[in-house]
């Protein structure tokens, strides 16, 4: 086949394709990567999506042949994916690593603040029209979140004798900070329903990059000057980060 019509096919790949396994139909969607040399498939455990990465060329009738190769796959890793839990009335939601149960707390409105039912179990209680309680919590938990993360950096920058530029919360999937060359953090708001060990060593691994812009042993032995948890935060992590995603 000449190339320029090998590349006008792989102009027409749809943004995504359906997959079906035992009546259940996934979709997944594609996405073509100049440089790619072979198929990349993922399922995020943070979103539930499916993403398949493919040569820029790649024939959309041999993309079909390789994701029903993999239907199987597909819907045993969609199975694993956390349930998702919105923001409303009766939820559990993680605050600084403890489940903290939301309360609609009155019609009023009024300011969103933490709590003790009578049993004495940590409550989110949140005060205003029903139809806003999401967004209100959500916003708690950035501002909770900025707090503490604006604490923690501080706290590194002073032992390290470095400025910090700025910070920025972010919804981030793919990392959860970042290290700007002009010296600006950006962190996960998400960090906040983590341990506090978490969040101290995300803004002592980000304030290390302030110093050193890379991954060198050099930059770890200053994240574990800063932050002797270091490897817990990391295990946990691995082990129970993604899940923070299927909050909200």
């Amino acid at each position: 086949m000449p190339l320029a019509l090998f590349r006008r096919r792989a102009l027409t790949l749809p943004e995504s394709l359906n997959v079906v396994h035992h009546g259940a139909t996934f979709i997944v969607r594609l996405r073509p990567q100049t440089g790619a040399k072979r198929f990349t498939l993922r399922v995020s455990m943070a979103t539930g999506e499916a993403v398949l990465t493919v040569p820029a060329n790649a024939d959309v009738t041999v993309v079909r042949r390789f994701l029903d190769g993999h239907a199987a796959w597909i819907a045993q890793r969609m199975q694993t994916v956390p349930q998702r839990i919105p923001f409303e009335a009766g939820a559990l939601v993680p605050l600084r690593g403890e489940e903290h149960r939301i309360v609609h707390w009155s019609a009023v409105r009024g300011s969103v603040k933490v709590e003790r039912d009578s049993a004495g179990s940590p409550i989110i209680a949140v005060s205003g029209e029903a139809p806003h309680l999401p967004r209100r919590v959500r916003d708690f938990l950035q501002r909770e979140a900025r707090v503490d993360l604006s604490a923690a950096v501080k706290r590194h920058t002073a032992a390290l004798g470095v400025p910090a530029r700025s910070i920025t919360l972010r919804d981030t999937r793919s990392r959860w900070g970042s290290c700007s060359s002009q010296g600006r953090l950006n962190f996960s708001w998400r960090l906040v329903m983590a341990p506090p060990m978490v969040l101290d060593y995300l803004a002592a691994h980000e304030v290390a990059h302030l110093r050193e812009m890379n991954h060198s042993d050099r930059f770890w032995r200053l994240t574990y000057q800063l932050c002797s948890h270091t490897d817990a935060a990391e295990a946990w992590l691995k082990r129970h980060g993604s899940g923070l995603h299927r909050y909200g």
